[in-house]
């Protein structure tokens, strides 16, 4: 079976696309920093039958990117690895002139460095799968001036501009930064509380996702709604 890492799977888009992946037979690692909900969302992924494992930990921590890493070659290695852990730098957003340094920091440590410690740590095993792919999971933030996700969209914008590297870097293994567009999620939730305009689901947007995998494109950078209308 195929083995996928993917890191901010206890809620939300990480989540939605564990449990698609199992559902498809994928067995999976999973990563989230809170152990009670992580828990809860490995046991419930697990109901279709394959291995999940799931170490909680925070992704910034070398020793826990390690730990997954393990994991995953306990399954038989590493097919996809889904960086979806994303920190904002403040909760909630903050116009530029009021962001804490501190916090944008984090989100560069989250979104940027711990993503491509986690490349740099399953490499060697998305090199040796059939088809090993990385999905970095974006936002239109990234490419947009949207008052007060500055310092979020400005981690996005680097992390899409490693993945296009990695991407020229590694011609073997396909990377796909992928915007997934608007989605009701506790991330967004804690950007803007204000804001209550419907969105949909984590798992509407998933089938994009897929979409990517089974048709395996070039890699490059990718909207999940543009994909979504071709299906």
């Amino acid at each position: 079976m195929p083995v996928a890492i993917i890191t901010g799977a206890s809620k939300g888009l990480g989540r939605a696309l564990a449990e698609a992946l199992a559902a498809r037979g994928w067995d999976l690692v999973l990563d989230a920093r809170g152990a009670e909900a992580l828990k809860e969302a490995a046991e419930s992924i697990a109901g279709h039958g394959t291995r999940v494992e799931a170490p909680a930990g925070d992704v910034t921590d070398a020793g826990h990117r390690a730990a997954l890493v393990a994991a995953a070659r306990r399954l038989g290695g590493v097919d996809l690895l889904v960086s979806s852990a994303s920190a904002l730098g403040a909760e909630p957003l903050v116009r530029l002139a009021e962001l804490p340094l501190e916090g944008l920091r984090r989100a560069l440590e989250v979104n940027v460095v711990a993503a491509l410690g986690l490349v740099r740590e399953t490499l060697p095993l998305l090199r040796e799968s059939p088809a090993g792919a990385v999905i970095a999971v974006s936002s239109d933030a990234a490419a947009e001036a949207y008052e007060t996700w500055g310092g979020y969209g400005a981690s996005k914008a680097a992390l899409d501009q490693l993945a296009a590297v990695l991407g020229v870097e590694e011609p073997g293994v396909r990377v796909w930064a992928v915007d997934p567009g608007d989605m009701a999620t506790d991330l967004y939730g804690a950007a803007v509380p204000d804001d209550r305009d419907p969105r949909p689901a984590p798992a509407v947007v998933v089938p994009a996702f897929l979409r990517l995998l089974d048709e395996r494109p070039a890699s490059g950078r990718y909207a999940a709604p543009a994909l979504l209308e071709e299906l």
